[in-house]
């Protein structure tokens, strides 16, 4: 009976120093931890992005009248002059010769006009004549000169409606859909286009990035201009989820922030020999980059609170709630960290929905 009395003061006397070292009744566990560290890191990120031709060119007809040939086929290849429609010619061919007779008509005029002045100013010097008489005969001839001018400006006037009855191709390019056949009406105010014709030898890819991705390539390379001349290729994932299979390059950056989205418009450019890509698609633009001091962390090590992305620091054995601003990666399972983190911070790397702000926790492992 004694031994059992003993064993149960023992007992209690260590419940007595336990309580003692942990007066709030705390619990620690142990959370497996990481140090944050920055390194050099090449990051691709993805952008949507459209496809465009280097030139989509609407084709209107500058003359009215109806279609009398068809010359092009849709998706034709056609070089730049290639007659694509050609216009009824009848009435601009008769208009044309109506001006040319107008023309050799005002020749005549004016040819009288000085035989008259000449025969005046003979007179005159004979004081056959008075000057008002020379003078009107001088006026005469002006008078026929400048009919001469508007018969000539009415004839290149007609010259050109006739030769607009020929529609050609203003670039080398592909034939978009003809929408209109032989016989149908056609004239400068129709709102639909004749076809279009696309350069499609370099296809243009338009994409945005915020005005902070912007900012941190600008950073990596200097200036806007220099990030054009240095950034590497870029890769265009196509609709499909293929890679196309050519490299492109960024052409241009768009020195105008949009208000509403608050985004940069830029623009690359890629070949198109084999005609795979199309004016109008859409795809994704892969853009690779490089920063020399990244901190990356995994997801597994985050949590979302009210549109906020937390992690816990280990700060005096206890967990701390940390808010930090991320940029996800391609890859689906890290961040890289803009702010929040600082390298040698100690964070949790897993079972952070467990935790709580200022909850002890003991380090399981630490390192990256």
């Amino acid at each position: 009976m004694k031994s059992l009395i003993r064993a149960f003061v023992i007992i209690c006397s260590f419940l007595v120093v336990s309580c003692k070292n942990n007066p709030a009744g705390e619990y620690s566990q142990a959370y497996p931890v990481l140090t944050v560290q920055s390194d050099s890191v090449r990051i691709t990120e993805s952008y949507s992005a459209s496809i465009r031709g280097r030139q989509d060119i609407e084709i209107y007809p500058q003359v009215s009248g109806t279609i009398s040939k068809l010359c092009v086929s849709e998706g034709e290849k056609v070089k730049k002059g290639k007659t694509l429609f050609v216009v009824d010619q009848v009435p601009y061919t008769a208009a044309l010769r109506v001006a040319v007779a107008n023309v050799h008509s005002a020749q005549a005029q004016v040819a009288t006009a000085q035989l008259d002045y000449n025969s005046k100013k003979v007179l005159f010097r004979e004081k056959v004549i008075s000057e008002y008489d020379l003078s009107t005969a001088q006026n005469a001839l002006a008078v026929a000169q400048a009919g001469l001018e508007q018969a000539k400006a009415q004839e290149i006037n007609a010259r050109n409606n006739l030769s607009y009855t020929e529609v050609q191709s203003p670039s080398d390019g592909i034939v978009g859909t003809l929408p209109y056949r032989a016989g149908a009406l056609v004239g400068p105010s129709m709102q639909k286009p004749l076809t279009t014709v696309s350069d499609n030898s370099m296809m243009y890819v338009y994409f945005s990035m915020t005005e902070n991705q912007l900012r941190a390539l600008v950073r990596q390379y200097g200036s806007p201009d220099e990030t054009i001349k240095q950034m590497p290729p870029v890769r265009l994932q196509l609709n499909d989820g293929t890679m196309y299979d050519a490299d492109g390059r960024i052409e241009s950056i768009s020195g105008i922030i949009n208000s509403q989205t608050g985004s940069v418009s830029i623009r690359g450019v890629f070949p198109n020999e084999k005609r795979l890509l199309f004016s109008g698609g859409i795809g994704n633009i892969i853009l690779p980059h490089t920063e020399a001091a990244a901190v990356i962390i995994p997801q597994t090590a985050t949590y979302e609170m009210q549109d906020k992305i937390l992690v816990y620091k280990v700060v005096d054995g206890k967990a701390v709630a940390t808010s930090v601003k991320v940029d996800r990666l391609n890859n689906g399972n890290d961040y890289i960290v803009r702010t929040g983190l600082q390298p040698g911070d100690t964070i949790v790397r897993e079972g952070v929905g467990l935790l709580q702000d200022g909850m002890p926790i003991t380090v399981q492992s630490a390192g990256l």
